[in-house]
C-alpha cells in the first residue's frame, strides 16, 4: 500500500484577479514568512491597491484552517504567497492620424498557503454534519376520519319496465276543449245601429270640374 503523506499546509487561491502580475507580486514580497496577525496588519495599512486582494485571499485560507481543520488562525504563519500570470486582456484607443495604440489589461493569480509553526502536520479534515432532514407535518385527526369515514351508497337506477308501470299508474290529464266550442260559449259582442249622420259621412261626395262650376255661375 502507498504511504499517505501528511498536509502540513493550507491553502488559497484567486483567480483571474484584476491586477498586474507585479504589482501583486510586491505585496505578497512584504508578508511572506510572517505569521498571521503581523500579515493582517501590514496589508491593512499598505496603500497599493493590490493590497486589498491579497488580503481577501489571506482571509479566505484562514477560513479554510479554521472551518475545515479546527485550527486557529492566529497560531497560523504564511508560509508561501506566490503571484502567477493570467491572461491579458487586449484593448485599444485612437490615436493621431488614424492610428491605434494597444492597452494590455492584465490579469494574475494569487496563492496563498498557511502552516503551523515547525511544519507540524495539519489534522484531518473534520466530518461534515449530516444534513438536517425535517418531518413532514402530520394530518390532523379529523381530517384523518373524515377520509376513512365511507362514503353513503347511491339508490339503485330504476329499470326501464319499472318506469313504464309509474307512467301507466299516474291519471292522464283532461282534453282541452276545442275552439269552437270556446267561441260559443263567449258571448258576442253588441252591433251598434247606423245614425243617419254616419250614413251620410260613409257617402262619397261628387267631384265637380272647372266645366260644371262655368255652367252652374
Amino acid at each position: 500500500m502507498a504511504a499517505v503523506e501528511e498536509r502540513t499546509s493550507v491553502r488559497a487561491e484567486a483567480r483571474y484577479v484584476r491586477t498586474a502580475p507585479r504589482k501583486a507580486q510586491l505585496v505578497a514580497e512584504q508578508i511572506r514568512g510572517r505569521s498571521v496577525p503581523e500579515a493582517r496588519t501590514i496589508l491593512a495599512f499598505m496603500t497599493r491597491d493590490a493590497a486589498r486582494d491579497v488580503e481577501r485571499v489571506l482571509y479566505s485560507a484562514v477560513a479554510n484552517a479554521e472551518a475545515n481543520h479546527g485550527l486557529d488562525g492566529d497560531e497560523l504563519y504564511v508560509l508561501t504567497a506566490t503571484v502567477g500570470s493570467g491572461p491579458t486582456l487586449k484593448r485599444w484607443r485612437a490615436r493621431a492620424r488614424g492610428r491605434v495604440a494597444r492597452i494590455k489589461k492584465r490579469t494574475c493569480h494569487i496563492t496563498i498557503a498557511l502552516a503551523l509553526p515547525e511544519e507540524q502536520a495539519i489534522p484531518a479534515p473534520l466530518p461534515k454534519p449530516a444534513p438536517v432532514v425535517t418531518p413532514a407535518p402530520e394530518p390532523e385527526a379529523e381530517a384523518v376520519e373524515e377520509e376513512e369515514a365511507p362514503k353513503p351508497k347511491r339508490a339503485p337506477r330504476k329499470k326501464a319496465s319499472e318506469t313504464a308501470e309509474t307512467a301507466e299508474e299516474k291519471p292522464k290529464r283532461a282534453p282541452a276543449r276545442k275552439k269552437a266550442e270556446a267561441s260559443e260559449d263567449k258571448p258576442k259582442p253588441r252591433s251598434k245601429k247606423a245614425t243617419p249622420k254616419d250614413e251620410a259621412a260613409e257617402k262619397p261626395k261628387p267631384k265637380t270640374t272647372r266645366k260644371k262650376k262655368a255652367e252652374d255661375s
